[in-house]
């Protein structure tokens, strides 16, 4: 393990941190690979380019971090190449950053975002980032928190976060973004029953896609369905209740309702202070995430604990052994 104040900031790392700030997309894409990596002089260059990005970020809120999620099949690509086209002719910066559901084995990602999303990558405005969640909890990359502010270091105004809707990844993404936005397609048959009630719980604003042509009347059922749905839910916040709309990529409907409530979202959050709030708390929950994930990577780094690993884990597995004294055992050898 090499610490920070044991390395200075290397040269190469100094023209990157140039780059960044001068809008610079190539070295943010460079910037991004250096973040990501797991090889530990790498890590600490990371952490210095990082601390500099900070400073310079420091105290500006006129960025907007956008989670969006939904199911396969949901709209979510067709809808954020629709979206991030509004967004660019409004003269704003989008970076795309895609959480993908990675091969938890080989690390790999199975979906390839800019092929997605070719009219959008064309653009001189807009970076678009696949990341492969390496198997990390429910498909959010550890580092996806730092790219944001790579991201608004290099002049992007608004970072939309994209994640498949599964579960625990949206969790992730939710202590990540100032708004999350769920995109629900007009499915027949009981949706609600299907849709994670938590999901749904954790979204500012739900949006129906593709309400156009025949699918308009099962979009205004679902929308209707939904209102009802988040009236009787625990408000997640008290100073918002969400917001309903419908939305077509194909024909542009509610594209504007969308940016409508997603404007009135922030403001509302900043007019009672939530906004700064809610950033700085989101802050304190990613300290305890690399806390606990480089714990973990040392209790299984660590000599003594991998010898004996195995043999505990096939014990708590045959029910031999309990699984709290399986982990006394190995704690104890840890600490």
């Amino acid at each position: 393990w090499i610490h920070v104040h044991m390395v200075r900031m290397s040269q190469a790392t100094r023209k990157l941190l140039a780059g960044l700030l001068q809008g610079n997309r190539a070295c943010l894409a460079k910037a991004i690979t250096l973040v990501e990596s797991k090889h530990p002089l790498h890590r600490v260059q990371s952490q210095w380019l990082l601390t500099e990005v900070l400073a310079h970020c420091r105290g500006r809120n006129n960025t907007y971090r956008i989670g969006l999620s939904g199911a396969p099949g949901a709209g979510k690509s067709t809808f954020i190449e629709h979206f991030g086209q509004k967004l660019i002719k409004m003269d704003h910066k989008v970076a795309v950053l895609a959480v993908d559901p990675s091969s938890t084995r080989s690390g790999g990602s199975i979906l390839g975002d800019k092929t997605r999303m070719q009219k959008l990558a064309q653009s001189e405005n807009v970076f678009i980032r696949p990341s492969p969640s390496k198997g990390a909890l429910g498909g959010v990359t550890r580092s996806t928190n730092e790219v944001i502010l790579l991201c608004e270091a290099t002049g992007y105004d608004i970072i939309l976060v994209e994640t498949v809707g599964v579960g625990q990844s949206e969790v992730g993404v939710s202590n990540m973004v100032d708004v999350f936005v769920l995109l629900v397609p007009p499915a027949a048959g009981d949706e609600l029953q299907g849709m994670k009630k938590g999901i749904v719980e954790l979204a500012d604003v739900v949006a129906i896609t593709k309400a156009d042509g025949d699918l308009l009347p099962a979009a205004r059922r679902i929308q209707a369905e939904y209102t009802s749905a988040v009236k009787l839910m625990r408000p997640k916040r008290e100073v918002w209740a969400p917001k309903v709309v419908q939305v077509s990529s194909i024909t542009n409907h509610g594209m504007d309702d969308v940016w409508a409530v997603l404007e009135e979202f922030k403001e509302c959050m900043i007019d009672t202070r939530v906004f700064d709030q809610q950033r700085r708390d989101q802050r304190a929950v990613w300290l305890w995430s690399h806390i606990e994930d480089r714990l973990l990577r040392r209790f299984k780094e660590d000599t003594l604990v991998s010898q004996k690993l195995s043999d505990i884990e096939k014990k708590v597995v045959e029910g031999l052994v309990t699984p709290f004294v399986g982990a006394d055992n190995l704690l104890k050898d840890f600490f």
